[in-house]
């Protein structure tokens, strides 16, 4: 595989709150288990969840020069064989991962994997690919702060 252009941190950023969302993020353990899988280390197991996964990305991406490792984590944690039992988890990770992703030209499929898509570079664009969650999240009655993400 031909390296990947690096993700600026605010796209980064964005793509590890969605997996390491308090509510329907990954587990410490799954990022910490995933990370070893994909052979990036945890640089601080012992940080917020998303700041975790986004330090040890980081670290990573800046040692090789290419977000190569990032796309594989989110492979990894998108596989949807994890999801068997949860298929709105997987809904809902996947649109959040859209949105984010949308900025670097990426989106996850049906079947987890990422692949290119037309890159946005308006908020309104990345949300107009967000409807479907948005409009998902706001019939379930969640919290306007979750918007903000």
């Amino acid at each position: 595989m031909a390296n990947l252009p690096c993700f600026a941190s605010a796209e980064l950023a964005a793509a590890c709150k969605v997996l390491g969302d308090t509510t329907n993020g990954l587990s410490g353990n799954e990022i910490g288990h995933l990370l070893l899988e994909i052979g990036v280390a945890d640089t601080d197991p012992s940080m917020t969840k998303w700041k975790r996964l986004y330090n040890a990305l980081v670290e990573k991406q800046n040692q090789v020069k290419a977000g190569n490792f990032v796309i594989q984590f989110i492979n990894k944690a998108m596989a949807p064989p994890r999801y068997v039992s949860a298929p709105e988890l997987f809904r809902w990770r996947r649109d959040g991962l859209n949105v984010a992703l949308a900025f670097v030209g990426y989106r996850v499929r049906e079947d987890g994997l990422v692949v290119h898509a037309t890159r946005e570079s308006t908020v309104d664009g990345a949300r107009a690919r967000a409807g479907r969650l948005r409009s998902l999240l706001e019939s379930r009655g969640i919290h306007a702060e979750v918007f903000k993400y």
